[in-house]
């Protein structure tokens, strides 16, 4: 994986509402100061509750959103308020998987067309022939047939119509997809096979993901890095083993604790989280877990905290991990003990794996044929 950035973004905001003539609507802030960065090739996800502006962020690095504040930089050009042309040559090389896949497909065209829309779009320069055997060649990557470009998207289960999706999505030769919640609308049974099939892809065509999920399981799986939001916020940042084994912010212990796992009698574990996500229309000052958080003192309601690298030190009883992609944004975070067993317990659960394992077989017994190939803007 290079170290050199594809997309970053620095103090993204967006706030909703404040309009009307008559009466004026509540400003909902759905994403508040955010800087990120995501490397070339790897897979990034972005972790919270519902209502944490998880999706907000996804289109606001896609550019589908107009920022109120901040700026998103792509492979080295500022594509905050980019339009028309520019807007248009963007989603070449940036496209989205949207997270249910049936509201995604026009219902009235059939597969060819719903893939071959994006190679008229941008590869205008391709014959009707070639068109054909380019449609024909995604549908195969992602596990379909030439016969699938026939049909319509009602004629397709969920996961096909994923797939769908994704090979929608690959048509333009992309550099960069955005994942919305990509399996949460799909069976247990299915959520594995389109979560290996992107890691597939995004492996042997160097693509870079960013996706937003909810499962943590299928996040440690597949994710290089992740970063944790709150109320429109990064709480943490970090590799998978970072976050997963260490979680130092106690949002992130409450979100890993909440995993269905088997425990030693008696072995410790974070504690739950009680009460409701405060409202994004009047968000609380300070630090914005503060209202749910067992830990917070009065610098937490006062100040914000912010997003500072985990540096080498004791924390109860345990050495904190290393590394300078590891960050917190908690102004306690030293003297919060990691839960015992964390490490193990937290992104291993027993389900996930069995998934995943089931697909791994399938593909090596030959039910399951994938062709990592697909047609790009060079070809």
């Amino acid at each position: 994986m290079s170290g050199d950035l594809i997309l970053r973004a620095s103090g993204l905001t967006k706030r909703f509402g404040g309009g009307g003539f008559l009466t004026r609507a509540p400003v909902v802030q759905a994403v508040d100061d955010v800087s990120l960065e995501v490397r070339r090739g790897e897979t990034f996800a972005i972790v919270g509750e519902s209502g944490c502006g998880k999706s907000t962020l996804a289109r606001l690095l896609m550019r589908l959103l107009e920022p109120t504040a901040g700026q998103v930089v792509f492979d080295g050009e500022d594509i905050s308020h980019a339009a028309g042309p520019d807007l248009t040559r963007l989603r070449r090389d940036m496209q989205f998987i949207f997270q249910d896949p049936f509201s995604s497909l026009n219902p009235r065209m059939t597969v060819g067309k719903l893939i071959g829309e994006p190679l008229e779009v941008h590869r205008p320069d391709l014959t009707a022939r070639e068109r054909r055997a380019k449609i024909g060649d995604l549908l195969r990557t992602v596990g379909l047939t030439d016969a699938h470009a026939n049909r319509y998207p009602h004629e397709f289960s969920g996961g096909q119509r994923q797939r769908i999706g994704i090979a929608r999505a690959l048509a333009s030769g992309p550099k960069l997809v955005i994942g919305d919640e990509p399996v949460s609308a799909l069976d247990v049974s299915i959520q594995a096979q389109v979560i290996n099939l992107m890691g597939d892809l995004s492996r042997d065509l160097g693509l870079t993901l960013v996706i937003i999920a909810h499962d943590l399981g299928v996040i440690r799986h597949m994710s290089d890095r992740v970063a944790v939001m709150y109320l429109g916020r990064i709480v943490e940042t970090g590799t998978a083993a970072e976050v997963f084994d260490s979680p130092r912010h106690p949002y992130t212990q409450a979100l890993l604790a909440s995993i269905p796992a088997p425990r030693v009698e008696g072995e410790g574990r974070a504690p739950q989280l009680s009460g409701e996500m405060p409202s994004p229309t009047a968000p609380p000052p300070g630090c914005r877990f503060h209202t749910r958080c067992p830990f917070a003192g009065p610098e937490c309601r006062n100040s914000v905290p912010e997003l500072a690298p985990v540096d080498t030190g004791e924390v109860g009883s345990r050495k904190a991990a290393t590394g300078t992609d590891h960050r917190v944004a908690c102004h306690h975070w030293r003297e919060i003990p990691l839960p015992a067993g964390a490490a193990r317990s937290a992104p291993h659960s027993e389900p996930v794996e069995a998934r995943f394992a089931l697909y791994r077989a399938a593909i090596e017994g030959g039910q399951v044929v994938l062709k990592a190939r697909v047609p790009t803007a060079a070809t």
